[in-house]
């Protein structure tokens, strides 16, 4: 937990407001064809939940070309986490988007979602926690039982709680959910309307600025340490049919999240440029934040890689935990011939 709290440094409020649902601009879009004159590929991007600064990766790579160096027009959209995601590129009206890989884990090996890949890792180590603030009584997982806790019906953060409960010797059973939006979700902590939220540890700066309050971070990479962040996924059937356009899409969005984390100022500027409500400091310093987790030991300095053998050990924690149905393998949700190599 020192670690993670460690890296977490100050942001603003206006991260928690920049939530927006965002479509095309830039200059991908200012003509509708590559240098050579061939047409560009149209495609939909979700980013992982709303526009903060954890996202903005996708951004850069519009706006500094490299979509369209690549032969794509992307139309950026505002995700709502990684059921909804999963949810809107199965059903083809979306064809590209960032979940947690471990909620992937989750909705395959419980029968609630199926025809999707992970195609590359974008965080080596999982982001997901439980946010409080000072006052309510939570310093330790088993101070959540009698509480009160807020997040999205989708998001990996609720729906991987039951196995962080069972892991930190918290009694699921004890602890209540309501739902609750992206945009929102800081503002019901900081009106008292809740105990706890569902948050990625890079957004405890904007939550002490939203509460006024000195947070308390519980982080699942406490008790789940080879847990994967997010990974790009993209349908089953685009992997199966395009999957030489797959690797070119990949490619463009990862060489925007190594530039985003090289240039965390001009990424934020680029985020601002197409979300108004963007504060740039905030979303610097989430980018500064977040830098930590997307390289690994086990990707040296390559970026996007995912481990087999990894991926193994987390579905073998969600199995330990009676957390999935039906048994899984790596292969059913990852295609590691499209996986950028180490």
């Amino acid at each position: 937990m020192t670690r993670l709290t460690r890296t977490v440094a100050a942001a603003t409020l206006a991260t928690a407001l920049a939530l927006v649902s965002a479509c095309s601009g830039g200059s991908d879009s200012a003509d509708a064809k590559t240098g050579d004159g061939k047409s560009l590929e149209k495609v939909t991007y979700l980013t992982s939940f709303g526009n903060f600064g954890r996202d903005s990766y996708v951004w850069v790579a519009k706006d500094k070309g490299f979509f369209k160096e690549a032969g794509f027009e992307v139309e950026i959209k505002a995700g709502q986490g990684t059921g909804a995601v999963i949810q809107t590129i199965v059903g083809g009206q979306a064809d590209f988007g960032p979940i947690d890989l471990t909620g992937g884990l989750l909705q395959v090996g419980n029968g609630v979602a199926k025809d999707f890949v992970a195609v590359a890792a974008i965080q080596q180590r999982t982001m997901a926690a439980i946010v409080s603030v000072e006052g309510k009584n939570i310093a330790t997982p088993k101070d959540l039982e009698g509480k009160k806790l807020a997040d999205t019906p989708g998001s990996v953060v609720r729906n991987l709680f039951p196995t962080y409960a069972r892991m930190a010797g918290v009694d699921y059973n004890k602890v209540t959910w309501v739902n609750g939006e992206a945009q929102t979700l800081m503002g019901t902590l900081a009106s008292g309307q809740v105990d706890g939220i569902g948050q990625f540890v890079v957004g405890q700066p904007t939550v002490e600025a939203v509460t006024k309050k000195k947070p308390v971070v519980l982080p699942y990479s406490n008790v789940m340490q080879d847990l994967y962040g997010n990974a790009l996924i993209t349908s089953s059937k685009i992997a199966k049919e395009k999957p030489e356009m797959v690797k070119k899409f990949t490619a463009a969005l990862l060489k925007g999240l190594e530039y985003a984390l090289a240039n965390p100022q001009e990424a934020a500027e680029i985020l601002k440029k197409n979300v108004d409500t963007t504060n740039p400091a905030a979303a610097a310093a989430e980018l500064q934040l977040m830098a930590g987790y997307v390289r690994s030991s086990n990707s040296g300095t390559a970026i996007g890689t995912l481990d087999s053998d990894r991926v193994a050990k987390s579905i073998a924690i969600l199995q330990g935990a009676g957390a999935l149905k039906s048994n899984i393998t790596p292969d059913q949700i990852i295609d590691f011939n499209l996986v950028p190599k180490a």
